[in-house]
């Protein structure tokens, strides 16, 4: 069997060498034709529609499905943004642009909490050696960081984002005018100043927040046992409405005669140094730390929604200086749930318990402050509000929108600076 097999495969053999040698001409020649025809079809396409010729000539390669959304999403977020800014440049009344109170309450219902958490608990993750340049780098160039003044230029050196973050100066990075009556207590971008309307602050130009609200009732100074402060654990005060009149909370702030109310509010951006300082010379006799929400402090979102600083965790704390009343307050934020402040080791944000609005915690300080003294920092970057009593004659040397830097002098006496100069 397997003989005969043999036989017939040998025999078919030649067979097959004929047949390939008289079809492979044939294909030959066929294959030829076909490719005439497909370029005379090509050129007849071409000459009659140039349109189909120019996608035919283009080169179409597969990407990623998030490629194609982050770009259709980079292209949403721009025209969004020309949109907005021509609503600011031709709306005459800024009440007009705040959101409504149920997009409000929508966002405030968003998990920023935890989201603020798992950023931090992400940015403490430490980074391999040969990834710290790339990823910090990266960090730089985004938010155009300036490391020449930083204590350590080096990259690798920062184990992760967290302490990168939190990088020191180095020394005479940050000269402090000693001569001036406020300096800036942290870098970063002036988002409105000016005199307080009894208690009423403006967030941004034609917006304004209850000052009432924001730092609560006028009790810092007085005696501890009728506020029933336990030291050195808190007292947890439940919500309370503001109960007093705008101007008689005013009075009740002032402490001297011949003085006004004066606001600056500083916006930190993540590229900025984190570190706040004490602007003044000043006793800090009181805190008050209400843990609400960690809605974004933007620009942007803070032209949004209004009372914004009302509603945002915040550490309120209040003494005295040379002119009167003086009240620091670092605001938390979207993804910088954590405040530190150096003078208030007791002091704990981002909780995970949500409580109602309004509610604070307080406790009784005595810290002699220095000025350009370190203060506390942010995890990332945030807002400090400062409301502080002088006289009227005080003026602001800066202005909403400028760029400043902690040390620089933000405020002097109109008389004294008159003096210096005629001297």
């Amino acid at each position: 069997m397997m003989l005969s097999f043999c036989r017939i495969a040998q025999a078919r053999t030649p067979v097959r060498h004929a047949l390939s040698a008289i079809r492979s001409p044939f294909c030959t020649q066929l294959r030829s034709v076909r490719q005439q025809a497909k370029k005379s079809s090509n050129t007849n396409k071409q000459s009659s529609n140039p349109v189909v010729t120019y996608f035919r000539k283009l080169h179409w390669y597969n990407l990623p499905l998030a490629v194609g959304f982050g770009y259709i999403s980079y292209q949403a977020y721009g025209r969004i943004v020309k949109r907005e800014q021509h609503l600011v440049r031709t709306t005459v009344d800024p009440e007009e642009l705040t959101v409504n109170n149920w997009l409000v309450t929508a966002y405030t219902c968003l998990p920023l909490r935890i989201i603020s958490r798992l950023w931090g608990q992400m940015n403490s993750i430490d980074l391999p050696e040969w990834l710290r340049a790339p990823v910090l780098g990266l960090y730089v160039w985004a938010f155009d960081c300036n490391l020449e003044e930083a204590a350590v230029r080096d990259l690798t050196h920062y184990q992760n984002l967290g302490e990168f973050f939190r990088r020191r100066l180095r020394n005479g990075a940050r000269p402090v005018n000693k001569s001036s009556l406020v300096v800036c207590p942290a870098d970063g971008r002036v988002l409105h100043l000016g005199l307080a309307d009894n208690d009423r602050l403006e967030q941004v130009k034609g917006i304004s927040y209850s000052f009432q609200e924001f730092a609560g009732a006028p009790t810092w100074f007085e005696p501890v046992a009728s506020r029933q402060v336990m030291n050195p654990t808190d007292d947890m005060i439940p919500v309370t409405k503001p109960h007093r009149s705008s101007q008689k909370y005013a009075s009740r702030v002032l402490q001297n005669s011949g003085t006004s109310l004066y606001h600056c509010v500083i916006y930190l951006a993540p590229g900025d140094y984190h570190g706040y300082h004490s602007p003044v010379n000043w006793t800090v006799k009181h805190r008050r730390h209400f843990p609400g929400e960690l809605l974004s402090v933007n620009p942007g979102v803070c032209r949004l929604v209004k009372g914004l600083f009302n509603l945002n965790e915040r550490s309120v704390y209040c003494g005295t200086w040379e002119h009167g009343f003086f009240c620091m307050a670092p605001v938390g934020a979207t993804n910088v749930g954590s405040i530190r402040v150096w003078i208030d080791e007791h002091l704990e944000t981002n909780s995970s318990w949500k409580y109602p609005a309004g509610t604070y915690f307080e406790r009784s300080l005595n810290a002699v402050l220095d000025k350009g003294a370190p203060f506390g920092e942010f995890n990332l970057g945030s807002t400090i509000v400062l409301v502080f009593e002088a006289p009227t004659n005080f003026k602001f040397s800066i202005e909403p929108g400028q760029k400043v830097k902690f040390g620089e002098s933000i405020g002097y006496l109109e008389e004294v600076q008159a003096e210096s100069e005629s001297a």
